[in-house]
């Protein structure tokens, strides 16, 4: 799917809090509200997925997207057994109208898809002339996995999770850097990388899939600035900064400790590289990485993902998103 300065000013740049802010909420997402401040895409999965996106009125009436007060609940289809020349089981792929330059969003998520051939992401990007805009894939690394990489999965329920840059050309990041998670690509250009970007690999074991639900989800949150990008993440019973978990009017990220993943403009002009992007959360199917043979298959996942996908829908019983909210700070 489809993101020259003096010594003192380089060294600060190694270091996350050096540019940390106070940010006032701009929007808070939950609920209904999602319903009038996302938009469900139907197009074909970028990602070339077992899928098939549907519009707001088919999602609500097959219950694959479900809201409440205080809960947003988006799913793929549990139900249906599908036919190997249909486009795809039936899921939700949402993105906000409103986009966003420099800015914190946090996600309060309890649940995330699980299970074979599964491949959910939440991310920001803006889709028209991607990467101009660049990505930032908060919640598992959006990409095409090379076969042959040392990399892992983040897909068919397995974790830990990865945190993502992908940009045009000149973007890189710096082997040493402050952060609690371990950079597994510092290239952050789609066509240098080969569309693998520049990706942070938690350290967290209950940050993505079965593990993180276990757990009753978690809190990421994810700063960009003209300096940096970060990317934390809490588990729901650890240490969770005060004001992020209460919805404050008012968030401090000095306060929120080392990120796990930082991505420092040393050798990466941001602003130059990113735009004001849109928020997506979605879940396809196999697709360019969860579909691989390697991946599939190497997570214990049995036969062919794409027959797999069609044959098997009450596998999917646990493919779905439960978020309790979104929040964007500025």
């Amino acid at each position: 799917m489809h993101f020259t300065f003096s010594f003192a000013v380089a060294a600060a740049s190694l270091v996350p809090s050096a540019f940390a802010s106070i940010y006032s909420l701009s929007d808070n997402h939950v609920g209904k509200d999602f319903l009038t401040s996302f938009t469900h895409e139907t197009i074909a999965d970028p990602t070339h997925g077992r899928v098939n996106y549907v519009s707001q009125a088919t999602a609500l009436s097959k219950n694959l997207t479900f809201t409440n007060s205080n809960t947003l609940i988006l799913r793929g289809d549990y139900k249906t057994k599908i036919s190997a020349s249909g486009p795809g089981r039936d899921s939700v792929r949402i993105k906000s109208v409103k986009s966003y330059d420099h800015h914190v969003t946090v996600f309060d998520v309890k649940h995330m898809p699980e299970g074979c051939g599964t491949w959910p992401a939440a991310w920001e990007t803006t889709e028209n002339g991607w990467p101009d805009s660049g990505e930032v894939d908060i919640e598992q690394c959006i990409c095409c996995l090379l076969p042959g990489t040392n990399w892992p999965d983040s897909v068919n329920g397995k974790g830990p999770n990865q945190s993502t840059l992908h940009t045009n050309a000149n973007c890189n990041m710096p082997a040493s850097r402050t952060q609690n998670g371990v950079a597994t690509s510092n290239v952050c250009d789609v066509v240098a990388s080969n569309n693998v970007g520049c990706s942070v690999q938690s350290t967290a074991p209950n940050s993505f899939g079965t593990s993180f639900n276990a757990n009753g989800g978690g809190y990421y949150a994810m700063e960009r600035m003209n300096k940096l990008v970060n990317v934390w993440f809490w588990p729901r019973n650890g240490a969770v900064p005060n004001d992020l978990k209460s919805g404050a009017k008012t968030v401090d990220t000095g306060k929120w400790g080392t990120p796990n993943a930082y991505f420092p403009d040393t050798s990466c002009d941001l602003d130059a590289h990113f735009g004001s992007n849109n928020i997506i959360i979605d879940l396809t199917f196999c697709g360019d990485w969860a579909g691989l043979p390697a991946i599939f298959n190497g997570a214990g996942c049995p036969g062919d993902c794409a027959t797999y996908v069609n044959d098997n829908p009450g596998a999917f019983s646990n493919a779905y998103w439960w978020i309790n909210a979104v929040r964007v700070y500025t």
